[in-house]
């Protein structure tokens, strides 16, 4: 079923702090977020360059007075209009997404923040308490839980289709850095810096994606985990280009994740499959309109997005089955259930009955992980719990 028409009676008004000229992310979040009409980009903070950022906001239609020089000025300035903006994306890198979600949150603004969330636990843990007691949403960009089929393989383990779950696999693993393209590469470079990566390059920036997808479809929690990363290209460390987890999962189900930027000769590599006592399903982002499944004692099959067998929760459509959908597709799935989440009217609860987006809660969920793999493999690949005690 087509959507088209007006989803809400106001666009939401909308501001950004990063994603300034040439930034892939910045664009992604654009494209999804006026992609229905339910937000209106307002107000931005694109550049650490007050003039670039100003030059970028006018050439996407700004007010100039409205394109800032920080995050300060423009949460202060927007504040004291009465058209201020009413939520705000943060597509900074990781290391100022803690400083820049507080203020946000206490400035009374919703927040749509880029993973990981933040680079400290303890940090991720005040950011749920704090939009908790300000009573905003702060959610999380997990752009590839929009994907029709990941909702619909979602919806079959729910419905117990598969079983009991015994086995999750995970993969994110390309090979567009198996050699040191940071030296001419700034979006490379920042990853593989500590001081604005975090304690982690590709254990943040990629396995955090596939193991929120992974926990996502199967249902389960990640107890403990081992670790072992690796710095192939030896100028990345103390950063990882590779890494291997293994995890043990609620319910006694095992688990296990690849994350790497050096397989050469993979364009995207990012996959689960989750495996139950009766059936299993697999999910390739470089496939998004396919669901591979399997039952005891049955062949394989395909499913296919945009069918009437699917669950209601995976008709999403954009486009007719048969046609491709993809990454921008999904990424505005998910932007139109963050503006319902984040509206006051009565209509946007109703259409998001039944819809699942990733909040904060998933955020800190992926900073754990993120900061218990980089501790794990610095201690010889120990065993550690997700959770302190």
């Amino acid at each position: 079923m087509f959507v088209e028409g007006r989803l809400l009676e106001k666009p939401l008004r909308w501001g950004m702090v990063g994603g300034g000229k040439g930034s892939q992310i910045g664009y992604s979040h654009r494209d999804a977020a006026t992609r229905d009409g339910l937000m209106q980009l307002l107000a931005g903070a694109f550049d650490i360059d007050p003039a670039r950022g100003r030059d970028f906001g006018t050439s996407l239609g700004l007010d100039p007075q409205r394109c800032y020089a920080d995050y300060r000025a423009m949460f202060a300035a927007e504040a004291a209009r009465p058209d201020g903006i009413e939520v705000v994306t943060i597509a900074t890198p990781n290391s100022s997404h803690y400083a820049i979600c507080k203020a946000a949150l206490e400035a009374g603004l919703h927040v749509i923040c880029e993973k990981p969330l933040t680079i400290a636990e303890s940090e991720a843990e005040e950011l749920l308490a704090l939009s908790r007691a300000r009573q905003r949403v702060l959610a999380v960009m997990y752009g590839y839980t929009g994907y029709e089929m990941v909702q619909q393989a979602r919806a079959m383990v729910r419905k117990g289709e598969l079983g009991e779950i015994r086995i999750v696999q995970m993969q994110f693993a390309h090979g567009y850095h198996a050699t040191e393209v940071e030296g001419s590469d700034p979006g490379t470079r920042w990853r593989v810096t500590p001081a604005s990566s975090g304690p982690t390059y590709v254990i943040g920036d990629l396995a955090t994606h596939c193991f929120q997808l992974g926990m996502l479809v199967s249902g389960l929690r990640l107890e403990s985990l081992s670790c072992l990363r690796s710095s192939f290209v030896k100028s990345r460390a103390p950063l990882e280009d590779d890494a291997q987890v293994l995890m043990r999962l609620s319910g006694g189900a095992v688990g296990s994740l690849w994350a790497s930027a050096v397989n050469v000769g993979s364009a995207h590599g990012m996959k689960f499959r989750v495996i139950g006592s009766r059936g299993s399903v697999e999910w390739w982002d470089e496939h998004p309109n396919q669901l591979k499944v399997a039952f005891v004692g049955q062949p394989e099959m395909c499913y296919e997005r945009g069918h009437g067998y699917l669950d209601p929760s995976a008709r999403f459509e954009r486009v007719g089955g048969g046609h491709p959908a993809g990454y921008f597709d999904s990424w505005a799935n998910v932007y139109r259930r963050f503006a319902f989440a984040m509206s006051s009217e009565p209509a946007a609860r109703e259409r998001l009955a039944g819809q699942w987006f990733p909040t904060v809660e998933d955020g800190l969920e992926g900073v754990r992980f993120m900061v218990r793999c980089a501790e794990s493999a610095d201690a010889g690949s120990q065993w550690m719990p997700l959770k302190r005690a």
